[in-house]
């Protein structure tokens, strides 16, 4: 005969994992349901520099980023050729910001930390070493951007970007749920407030200030221009 006090014991471990399961499966209807974020891009691009240090800033400088999943993803316009030799539309200083902020991207997985750092090198790309010097963690950047891994992430990025379908055409290359936004990008805000589909919206969605925001005209660095390869 089964005793009590091993009846209430079963029934407290059957509540426990009805209600591990059901905060799971919440957190991951939230998770489907952020707006997938994703932008391609290069250091020393200034229009990528605009967009991150500007555009971007808008998602955490306001409560947008609580449906927003934000990818970075550093190559851009860069080429890698049959023996894995990177080379930058902008030569060889935008290959090491490049693969500095792949090892910040690594070293802070959340997106709110990563972009932080990354929004510091591309407001002076001359004082990145600042930014390093400033972060938490910057023996764990030196070590990733001073070593192979560097490398590894970059042409990790590098086989991202190439395999976008259809394939980017110019710098910021800005995606919505995989969907490229082209001469969209600009107006950002409205765009992932548009795209979301959850409950959870945001306040900076409901404002009256996205309607009459103006747009200015698009300005992007393409595939094949300017080409150091």
């Amino acid at each position: 005969m089964v005793s009590s006090s091993s009846t209430k014991f079963v029934l407290f471990l059957a509540c426990l994992f009805m209600f591990t399961f059901s905060n799971n499966l919440v957190a991951a209807e939230e998770s489907d349901d952020k707006v997938k974020l994703n932008l391609y891009y290069e250091s020393l691009c200034p229009y990528c520099q605009n967009f991150i240090v500007n555009d971007l800033g808008k998602i955490f400088d306001t409560d947008l980023y609580t449906i927003t999943d934000l990818k970075l993803f550093p190559f851009g316009n860069a080429h890698v050729s049959t023996n894995l030799t990177i080379t930058c539309q902008h030569g060889e200083e935008e290959c090491k910001l490049n693969a500095l902020e792949a090892c910040a991207i690594r070293t802070w997985p959340n997106p709110k930390l990563h972009y932080k750092f990354i929004q510091c090198v591309e407001k002076d790309t001359n004082k990145w070493e600042t930014c390093v010097k400033r972060s938490r963690y910057e023996k764990a950047i030196k070590d990733c951007y001073n070593g192979d891994l560097s490398k590894k992430l970059i042409l990790e990025y590098a086989k991202q970007t190439m395999s976008l379908k259809p394939k980017h055409e110019y710098v910021p290359w800005v995606t919505l749920n995989g969907k490229p936004l082209y001469d969209n990008y600009d107006n950002l805000v409205e765009q992932i407030c548009k795209v979301y589909k959850g409950k959870a919206i945001p306040k900076i969605c409901n404002s009256s200030t996205l309607s009459k925001r103006k747009v200015s005209k698009l300005q992007v660095s393409y595939v094949d221009e300017a080409k150091n390869y």
